[in-house]
């Protein structure tokens, strides 16, 4: 090997075990072993410039065994992203831009947050769906604007979880074949040697998926890498597979090859032994003067950028129509027209009036959306035809279509891939993803929904049959603590609405939130149009509102979401028959309604006033607006099988069961 490539992948395993020891913590096996790995591709071959983050047409690079961060911290301070050393120094400290597991945001260069394993895999494949579906969108002859590059590095712990299987075998189906996954093969995990607990034959596997699998490439040399990075670079059919065997923890004379090495600092004796076997003998964090001069990519990262922003600007000339809607689409901006041509489509809803089903009223939706959203994505868990997320004009992706592009993915029944790969495509860019499934099958796809939470990106998540109104399914089917659950995890918005109005606006509210990923709630069943004024229709975007009110001051307050609202203003009529005044409020997103002034939440649930909330799910959170003298009309347990309105009856969801509470909460007032 070459003094120069050994000096720089050496260069990477000094100032990644430095910041690891320096913190005390930290995960020093992998950047050792996967050195080589990182050398060749991002000195021989990642396009990208450090200068500028979000250039468009960049390769992406995902690091999906997070726990190697130290790793990619060190690559992009030395190919001269702004990460300055002292970051590095300051490696898992409190507000540091060098955390334990890269987070998008936050850490310049970095391109998704990875933490859970495998998720990064299958974010990579969001990134090269998104990257293809782009390029056939907007790429003209002589001028390919769209052509970049996935790398993703991934380990053991990635091939092990599930949503590998789910986002390889789509990966392959999708013919994605600028996705190029580099495995550190090393065959150590936490608990030791893997051969125990996962023999798989990983290339046979891939190779079932329909990827190209290079076979046996020796990890820990810069050369053999480069060779297959080319040679999967130079096949345009398939997604490919570096099988990349590695020494975990290479140049650590004691440690290498070991478990111990996985997770835990080296000690200042073996960091001692591993400076003098590397030839990297100075002080902590000081890399030679050659190393880094010959890392730095930022004069050549901003001739490629000039090379195409030269090549957009002729495109822009001979179609600056298609120009500029790739400019508005990359910068992720709505269209002009976006608001007028939504509140038209509101006031058509509005003015029919009709009594649908939430996730018809959804479909409906997002037919009068599409025509001036057309960086849609849409998508579902094998169940498009009950969560209604097709719609007339939607094309489809199919790999072997001439045009090879699409705006709608059969997901197939992979709940968890369907998430991850949608946060890979909001990461990307250019497109609007929302995909859909059964709210009850939102448990397999809950960790890709907190990681775009916390990654504050905006997919859109359809969960439809959303209560015990699933009826025959029964109570595998049924969900009743998933809408509250859902409404535990921070900066998701959930939206749970109660006819097509309401529909219509959380679908507005989600397109335009840029921060904020959210969660469609909706029915099965058909619930009634609920009659409104212009002021009450604006309201709705505050989360929550008067619905129904009485001609006083009201001696209670019911609130409701969904399919009960209707069954409160039901509620409301009985007990204004018995001379009980009260005001019903529907609360179509609490986490909406909680982000408002304290003068507005307080003229929709003024102090003082009894408050019986009504939800056919869990009671708990409720209690927070009904406060510990109110009460809460739910389903704390799990629900039965019989038809829907049988399930209702017997689990006392019921006009009479709400004004009994109501009843019960002022005698006790």
């Amino acid at each position: 090997m070459p003094i120069q490539t050994a000096m720089l992948a050496n260069a990477l395993r000094a100032l990644s075990i430095d910041a690891i020891e320096a913190a005390n913590s930290g995960h020093p096996g992998a950047p050792l072993g996967m050195a080589e790995m990182a050398t060749a591709l991002w000195h021989r071959h990642l396009k990208h410039n450090p200068t500028d983050p979000k250039w468009p047409d960049r390769d992406r690079f995902v690091l999906s065994n997070g726990h190697a961060s130290a790793l990619l911290y060190a690559l992009l301070h030395l190919t001269g992203y702004d990460l300055p050393l002292s970051e590095i120094e300051r490696f898992r400290q409190l507000h540091s831009k060098t955390p334990g597991h890269p987070e998008y945001g936050h850490t310049p260069g970095v391109e998704t947050t990875t933490g859970p394993l495998g998720q990064g895999l299958a974010n990579a494949v969001g990134f090269a769906l998104a990257e293809k579906l782009l390029a056939a969108e907007f790429n003209r002859d002589a001028f390919p604007i769209v052509d970049h590059h996935t790398y993703v590095f991934l380990g053991d712990g990635c091939m092990m979880e599930g949503i590998s299987h789910e986002a390889a075998s789509l990966a392959g189906t999708w013919k994605l074949s600028k996705l190029i996954a580099l495995y550190d093969d090393n065959g150590i995990s936490i608990d030791g040697r893997v051969a125990a607990w996962f023999a798989d034959d990983t290339p046979k596997r891939f190779e079932a998926y329909g990827w190209n699998v290079i076979r046996a490439v020796d990890g820990n040399n810069v050369d053999a890498v480069d060779r297959a990075i080319a040679a999967a670079k130079a096949q345009s059919e398939k997604p490919t597979l570096i099988l990349c065997k590695t020494l975990i923890g290479k140049g650590a004379p004691n440690k290498a090859g070991t478990h111990e090495i996985h997770g835990s600092p080296l000690g200042k004796d073996e960091v001692a032994a591993m400076r003098a076997s590397i030839e990297f003998l100075g002080a902590p964090f000081e890399v030679p003067l050659a190393a880094r001069a010959a890392w730095n990519a930022q004069e050549a990262g901003k001739a490629r950028e000039e090379e195409w922003t030269a090549l957009f600007s002729a495109y822009r000339k001979a179609y600056p129509d298609a120009a500029a809607e790739f400019e508005r689409r990359t910068q992720r901006a709505l269209r002009a027209d976006y608001a007028p041509r939504a509140d038209a489509a509101l006031a058509a809803i509005v003015e029919k009036a009709e009594s649908l089903a939430t996730r018809k009223a959804s479909q409906n939706a997002i037919t009068a959306l599409a025509p001036f959203v057309p960086e849609f994505v849409g998508g579902s868990a094998d169940l498009s035809p009950s969560n209604l997320t097709q719609w007339k004009a939607c094309r489809p992706y199919s790999p072997d279509a001439p045009d090879a592009g699409g705006n709608y993915l059969h997901y197939g029944v992979r709940e968890f891939g369907m998430a991850a790969i949608m946060n890979g495509i909001v990461l990307h860019g250019g497109f609007r993803p929302f995909g859909g499934t059964f709210l009850m099958f939102s448990e397999y796809a809950r960790n890709a929904i907190r990681m775009a939470a916390l990654m504050r990106i905006n997919p859109i998540y359809v969960f439809t049959h959303d209560s015990i109104g699933v009826g025959e399914d029964g109570p595998t089917h049924q969900p009743v603590e998933q809408t509250a659950s859902l409404r535990l995890v921070p900066n998701l918005d959930v939206w749970r609405p109660c006819d097509s109005v309401e529909t219509f606006v959380a679908w507005q509210a989600a397109l335009e939130h840029t921060e904020t990923p959210t969660a469609l709630i909706l029915t099965r069943q058909n619930l009634p149009h609920q009659a409104r004024s212009a002021e009450q229709i604006a309201a709705i975007r505050r989360g929550g509102y008067v619905l129904s009110d009485c001609a006083g001051a009201p001696k209670a307050i019911v609130l409701a979401t969904g399919s009960e609202v209707a069954l409160a203003v039901d509620a409301k009529k009985a007990l204004d028959a018995k001379g009980i005044p009260v005001r019903v409020v529907s609360m179509p997103s609490t986490h909406v309604f909680d982000r408002q002034d304290a003068a507005y939440r307080a003229s929709v649930l003024p102090r003082g006033v009894p408050r019986v909330a009504v939800e056919a799910g869990v009671t708990a959170g409720w209690e927070r607006y009904t406060g510990l003298d109110g009460a809460v009309v739910g389903i704390d347990r799990f629900g039965e099988s019989a038809p829907a309105a049988q399930v209702f009856e017997f689990l006392g969801l019921t006009v009479s069961r709400v004004v009994d509470a109501v009843e019960a909460v002022l005698a006790r007032s």
